[in-house]
């Protein structure tokens, strides 16, 4: 019923909008609206050396009486406050910050309007390219705004101004006021960072990825295959470690070249969006299906015997009736123990992939400063990831000799493969409950039967020594995974509003998600708990079983009045992406807490109890006791 009423009060505000600006555009006829805001633009220095950073700030002053909106509106029909910098051509593109809004309440709508009133001062860092010849260079500034006042908003409109950068050593300050609130500016898309102070979190936060629980049965896989190397020569472990090692840091790469392609097609970017990708999560479960089966000794991919030596490795035989010593050989070079280095490679490649829903502790930080920052900005600190990501195998193959400390192989290490196999079958369980949200019933199940049809060819082959069945059962094996493929492809997109929690059992009275409503409480002296998960995000599964959905949490929250609200980001949704870069990230988990009179309190990734109880007791003024 609340929903509902949320829902009218939006359609009614639309409505009231829209008849102001036809009334508006019908007044003005062919003409522009009349200018309701200015904009003036400085620099903190005189004069600058090229290869530095320029700072800008365009001062925007509005009319008396007039509101534009926020660079964030309330409502995605409202038209977002935008600067533009016509740099010259080969220059990076500038980083804006644009400051926090009001809630200003009109007559026209029910709920306050996130805009800008009299000043607002948006700022952005310019990094000046070197070797550039001294003298002037004049950027031009274009504004784009939406004027509102109490009773009609106005169409959108722009306004202009000419910036002059001077070229030449490093200048004085000019002591602009508009520097001064340069702290305050909300939306920090880097600001206050530099590239260096990133690199450490983005480190530590790779690192961090190999203990979370969606990249660490993969993870836990190849070290033990690393335990099978054993006694190995010292240029296999240290090949083997290097090659994985090499997979993920391409891996990273390509990461960082498909986010730059989709800034530049104007789409969404975050850290893990592709899983709300169907045809990518059912990739994902067709893959660690062949992977199960291929830890279990089921099948083996054989590589052309030329290439197989120039990699280093061996070719193998899969026949029929394999000893069980002969089990414990394959399992060897499969893991990581040293035949082929192509399989090293693509273990690396494949840890990276089942790394990316994960998020962790600085990871947010460092990759939240990246994607707001030019190509070569994404790519060093995509790169720093993957090498904390990495540092396990580049420790081993540092120190080779630290693997005649674990066991020796044995039988035993082939059982403790099989249950291995298990958990990465469990990882498909998993991939398939968040294709569940993704698609609907009839056709995840055809894409399940499709699986199990894969599995069966592939215990056929791997049973029959006649290479006719042997045959049957491959080709039947690839036609099962191209249906797999094909029904994931097809599957209609499904839309998410951004409110309402996944489904399950929830110990928290969730409301739905509304960053409007989150403003208004905290102004009349609520607190507010705002949670964005995914059904992909595995970090948020464990926080929420281990915190949240707890009854010492419920008990916190109903002590404190605390208003919860859940936002599902399990499929696209680009209002949750705008409210993510509003608080500079663009991963998940997400945790912020709404106060009176504060700034919203944002959590780590990995939420702990005794931090949530802390925020929420200083918050409210220990009140509640």
């Amino acid at each position: 019923m609340k929903q509902d009423r949320n829902s009218s009060k939006a359609l009614r505000t639309a409505v009231l909008l829209g008849a102001g600006l036809t009334l508006a555009v019908a007044a003005s006829g062919q003409f522009r609206p009349p200018p309701k805001a200015s904009v003036e633009a400085f620099t903190d220095l005189t004069s600058y050396a090229a290869g530095t950073s320029a700072r800008i700030a365009a001062v925007v002053t509005i009319d008396d009486g007039w509101h534009i909106q926020s660079h964030t509106p309330s409502y995605e029909y409202l038209i977002p406050t935008e600067l533009a910098l016509e740099l010259p051509e080969g220059w990076p593109e500038a980083v804006i910050r644009y400051p926090a809004h009001v809630m200003w309440q009109s007559q026209f709508a029910e709920d306050p309007l996130a805009a800008y009133e009299v000043e607002a001062v948006i700022h952005a860092d310019v990094e000046l390219p070197a070797g550039l010849p001294t003298g002037a260079v004049e950027v031009p500034i274009e504004l784009l705004y939406q004027a509102c006042d109490e009773l009609v908003c106005l169409p959108p409109t722009t306004a202009e101004a000419t910036l002059r950068l001077e070229i030449g050593g490093a200048g004085e300050p000019t002591g602009h006021r508009a520097f001064e609130t340069a702290s305050s500016a909300s939306a920090p898309t880097g600001g206050g960072l530099s590239l260096f102070a990133v690199l450490f979190p983005a480190l530590l936060g790779g690192l961090i990825l190999n203990g979370m629980p969606c990249v660490l049965p993969i993870v836990s896989l190849k070290l033990f295959g690393f335990a099978q190397a054993s006694g190995k020569p010292r240029r296999e472990i240290v090949g083997g470690a290097l090659m994985t090692t090499l997979g993920i840091l391409v891996s990273f790469w390509a990461l960082a070249g498909a986010t730059l392609l989709a800034r530049s097609a104007g789409q969404a970017i975050g850290w893990g969006i592709q899983f709300q990708n169907p045809l990518f999560v059912t990739f994902l479960a067709l893959v660690l299906t062949l992977f199960s089966l291929n830890v279990w000794g089921l099948f083996e991919i054989h590589l052309p015997h030329a290439l197989a030596n120039r990699l280093g490795g061996h070719a193998h035989s899969a026949d029929a009736g394999h000893s069980h010593s002969h089990s414990a050989a394959v399992a060897d070079h499969q893991t990581g123990g040293g035949g082929s280095y192509s399989g090293h490679f693509f273990s690396g490649v494949f840890a990276t992939l089942m790394a990316t829903p994960c998020s962790a502790p600085f990871l947010g930080t460092a990759v939240g400063f990246a994607l707001s920052q030019p190509a070569a900005t994404i790519v060093v600190v995509f790169t720093a990831v993957g090498i904390g990501l990495a540092i396990p195998y580049l420790l081993l193959a540092a120190m080779p000799r630290a693997t005649r400390l674990l066991p020796r192989p044995g039988e035993w290490m082939v059982t403790l493969r099989g249950a291995m196999g298990f958990l990465i079958a469990g990882t498909t369980i998993w991939l398939l409950y968040v294709l569940a949200g993704q698609m609907d019933s009839a056709r995840l199940a055809f894409l399940e039967v499709g699986l199990l049809t894969l599995a069966l060819f592939i215990w056929l082959q791997s049973r029959s020594r006649k290479t006719g069945l042997r045959v049957f059962g491959r080709v039947g094996a690839a036609a099962a995974a191209v249906l797999v493929l094909l029904l994931a492809n097809g599957a209609p997109v499904q839309s998410a509003t951004g409110g309402g929690a996944p489904s399950g059992m929830k110990v928290l009275d969730w409301v739905p998600f509304d960053p409007v409503q989150a403003e208004t409480l905290a102004a009349e002296g609520r607190l507010v708990f705002v949670d964005v998960t995914a059904d992909w995000c595995a970090t948020c599964k464990v926080n929420e079983r281990l915190v949240l959905e707890t009854d010492e949490t419920a008990d916190l929250f109903a002590r404190y009045e605390v208003v919860a609200m859940q936002a599902d980001w399990t499929n696209r949704n680009d209002d949750i992406a705008r409210y993510l870069a509003s608080f500079g990230r663009y991963g998940i988990p997400f945790y912020a807490l709404y106060r009176p009179g504060q700034e919203p309190h944002v959590f780590s990734e990995l939420l702990r109890g005794g931090r949530l109880e802390e925020a929420l007791r200083n918050s409210a003024g220990g009140a509640a006791g």
